[in-house]
């Protein structure tokens, strides 16, 4: 057994340094590219295989089939949890198609698995497949492709908000998100201001903070000025805030924050915050308006996560470059089943 670990170890062990270290580096690096969502399950796949390696032959066969029956276990409980929580929505926040996200996508999602699960128990015995049954197959492998990658989009937004980083930075971006009453942070909006606070006073050389955001329609003062009224009320000193408030968007708050750096003098190492469902979205838009930072998340409540983070899904997934790939991948994916059900 001990010559079976330290064999596992020095053949596989390299192995999965190496695809760690490519993943770790290329989240550090490039942290908006959504390729690093699917070099980190296939990190997470090799160290799977690299643990069921320590196992004896009979073992390891059980250790695998354990982690293939939790995966499936995990996708059947994907449409339950999904409806629950839009559920949870509907009776916490008022009615609007961002809340009822969540429950539509459960439903969707559970369609889809039961189709594929009707499927798999009418082809049980049987050699061939009608066109109905390519049909509702063609309905499963379309859900599963979705949520495969909606899946890796969830895993790699909690990656990047793992990921460690050293606290010297020269400036501090807060992102607006609307205000309460006029002129009162939303609890949202005060987590957000509270994380850049607790970046602020870990830094040892005290970094300036931007609160960016315009004024709303239905708002006295803007997000920013907001802001920057709790910041005061918090102890942070007035030459160390830096307002921007004439944004009225994510891209905006980002491309005019860029001016103010770009404007001053000295180091430009920037963290910028938001809630940790909207930070890879956040990265995305940064790079392309060649803003460099690092994305740092403030915590949000667990019954709001998975609605958010599916609308953020939906807004990077239509972005022009996003929305081709997956539709390319998903013809890759599909085309062996529409070539039978073409010309089969």
């Amino acid at each position: 057994m001990t010559e079976g670990f330290v064999e596992n170890l020095h053949s596989f062990g390299p192995v999965v340094a190496v695809v760690w270290g490519l993943t770790i580096l290329c989240a550090v690096l490039w942290p908006q590219h959504f390729r690093n969502s699917f070099l980190l399950l296939g990190a997470m796949f090799v160290t799977m295989l690299f643990v069921s390696g320590f196992f004896e032959a009979d073992a390891r066969g059980w250790f695998l089939m354990v982690c293939f029956l939790l995966t499936m276990l995990a996708l059947l409980l994907v449409p339950v949890l999904l409806i629950l929580n839009g559920v949870q929505m509907l009776r916490r926040e008022s009615f609007s198609p961002a809340h009822v996200l969540s429950l539509a996508l459960g439903v969707v999602v559970g369609v889809g698995e039961i189709a594929t699960i009707v499927y798999v128990f009418q082809l049980y015995g049987s050699r061939e497949a009608g066109k109905t049954s390519l049909w509702v197959l063609l309905l499963g492998m379309t859900v599963f492709y979705f949520s495969f990658l909606v899946l890796s989009f969830v895993l790699y937004t909690i990656f990047i908000q793992i990921m460690p980083h050293r606290m010297r930075f020269d400036y501090v971006i807060i992102h607006g998100c609307g205000l309460k009453n006029g002129e009162q942070l939303t609890r949202l909006l005060s987590d957000r201001v509270d994380k850049a606070m607790e970046i602020y006073r870990r830094c040892k050389i005290k970094p300036i903070i931007i609160p960016s955001g315009g004024r709303g329609g239905d708002e006295t003062i803007s997000e920013a000025q907001a802001m920057k009224n709790y910041l005061l009320a918090h102890g942070i000193p007035e030459e160390s805030i830096l307002l921007e408030d004439g944004s009225a968007t994510t891209r905006e708050n980002l491309l005019n924050s860029k001016a103010l750096i770009d404007a001053r003098e000295g180091g430009k190492r920037t963290a910028l915050i938001s809630s940790n469902y909207h930070i890879y979205r956040c990265l995305r838009l940064a790079r392309e308006v060649g803003l460099k930072c690092i994305g740092i998340g403030a915590r949000v409540a667990f019954y709001y996560w998975p609605s958010a983070l599916i609308r953020e899904f939906i807004a990077v997934f239509v972005t022009k470059r996003f929305l081709i790939w997956a539709i390319l991948g998903y013809l890759l994916f599909v085309s062996p089943l529409l070539f039978m059900m073409i010309w089969g």
